[in-house]
């Protein structure tokens, strides 16, 4: 399967990324806020950090027909999938792919349960990171797009690596998604309470908070079918040291919007209930990150 058009669809920091690179040798069209949207047709879209470069490509408020032979990259918040994926639900073709690329535990269910079987649901994981603090205007750290394995996702594979979107299948998308949740569980919401940059958060003193994140994730994890290597604490902890960029969570904080700690941290509560474990700093930083969006007048409801 060829793709004739693609719509990134929640284009903010990591889907402007992506909607940049896909540009380059595909018919790409950014969905996101208006401010974003005006200024990316006006003046481009400018990519720096990792490369440096302005890229010019269609952005819209919304999507209004989608063709046959159409990929959606969904890159939306979490808690606005269901919402923003029935409005395209019509709209959607026997052909139409949805890669689910959020943060969280989840989603794809979430989006299958939106749109039924009116389209072919993927579920992908990344590791580029990107800072959305001006209209127009993103700053990018390089990673990898994990993407479960079949033939459809060999297609997009092919791709997202002809655009230097670095991009591999996984047989266990499962435990992909598992792998990185566990990271946002750690980095977003410390970065986000001490205003602080991800591997900031790697220093003795939070070493003890770090490792009981992980622990209490990797326990529900377990309890859910997944296997984790040893001596994850550790693992997690390096890898967190290498991104120096500001957190999705810390970003949502400064700007007055909503966060996704439901789908992460909170997610991990839900699952622990389920099978009666306990999760009590996982529980704390629930709790601490809804106390910060109360004090900056967030509002829960979409």
């Amino acid at each position: 399967m060829n793709f004739d058009k693609i719509f990134v669809l929640g284009a903010g920091a990591i889907g402007s990324v992506y909607g940049a690179f896909l540009s380059k040798r595909n018919d790409v069209a950014l969905i996101g806020n208006k401010a974003h949207v005006k200024t990316v047709n006006s003046k481009g879209l400018a990519i720096s950090g990792d490369i440096n470069e302005t890229f010019h490509l269609t952005a819209d408020t919304e999507i209004h027909e989608i063709p046959e032979k159409t990929l959606v990259v969904l890159t939306t918040k979490a808690y606005d999938l269901a919402k923003t994926v029935k409005k395209t639900k019509n709209m959607l073709k026997k052909d139409t792919v949805i890669l689910v690329l959020q943060n969280g535990l989840g989603n794809e269910e979430i989006v299958k349960r939106a749109v039924g079987d009116q389209a072919r649901i993927l579920r992908g994981v990344t590791t580029i990171a990107a800072e959305f603090f001006e209209p127009g205007k993103i700053r990018f750290w390089n990673g990898e797009t994990t993407i479960e394995h079949n033939e459809v996702a060999e297609k997009i594979a092919k791709i997202f690596n002809e655009c230097t979107l670095k991009t591999r299948l996984s047989n266990d998308i499962k435990k992909e998604v598992w792998n990185k949740i566990i990271v946002n569980c750690v980095a977003n919401p410390l970065s986000a309470i001490f205003h602080i940059r991800n591997h900031e958060i790697v220093v003795d003193s939070l070493k003890t908070v770090r490792h009981k994140i992980v622990k209490e994730c990797v326990e529900v994890g377990e309890a859910e079918g997944v296997a984790f290597p040893n001596h994850l604490e550790e693992r997690v902890d390096d890898k967190i040291y290498t991104y120096t960029n500001f957190s999705s969570m810390y970003q949502d904080i400064v700007k007055g919007k909503r966060t996704e700690i439901d789908f992460l941290n909170g997610k991990v509560v839900e699952l622990g209930k389920k099978h009666h474990i306990t999760t009590p700093v996982s529980e704390m930083l629930v709790s601490l990150i809804k106390f910060m969006e109360e004090k900056h007048g967030i509002p829960r409801k979409n």
